[in-house]
């Protein structure tokens, strides 16, 4: 079964850094794209940043110049490091992953898969 296990939130004054980390897990074929999003209370969930398979990077306006998405291919692991923290980043951060893999029955499938969620809180 595919996994995804984010670590590193918790909790840093504003002007602060934290650095996020998505470890995927399972028989993996190929990971397409990674991403981190966040859903404020009461509001749909909103992309905080994408990274391609080939690098290519999509940001929201709102952490451009602050955050850096990368990826590690070699640990089927994707990274988010923030900086510059403000509060309106308090939220939670969930990791998500496009990725072609094998099922229990060694088919192959492609799918769309999110990890749990990991609290980030920024106080002024």
């Amino acid at each position: 079964q595919v996994q995804l296990m984010e670590s590193g939130g918790g909790s840093v004054q504003a002007g602060g850094s934290l650095r996020l980390s998505c470890e995927v897990s399972g028989i993996i074929m190929d990971i397409h794209s990674m991403g981190w999003y966040r859903q404020p209370p009461g509001k749909q969930r909103e992309l905080v940043a994408t990274i391609s398979s080939g690098g290519g990077t999509i940001y929201a306006d709102s952490v451009k110049g602050r955050f850096t998405i990368s990826r590690d291919n070699t640990r089927n692991t994707v990274y988010l490091q923030m900086s510059g923290l403000k509060s309106e980043d308090t939220d939670v951060y969930f990791c998500n992953a496009v990725l072609s893999y094998y099922d229990t029955d060694r088919y192959p499938r492609r799918g769309d898969y999110w990890g749990q969620g990991t609290q980030v809180t920024v106080s002024s």
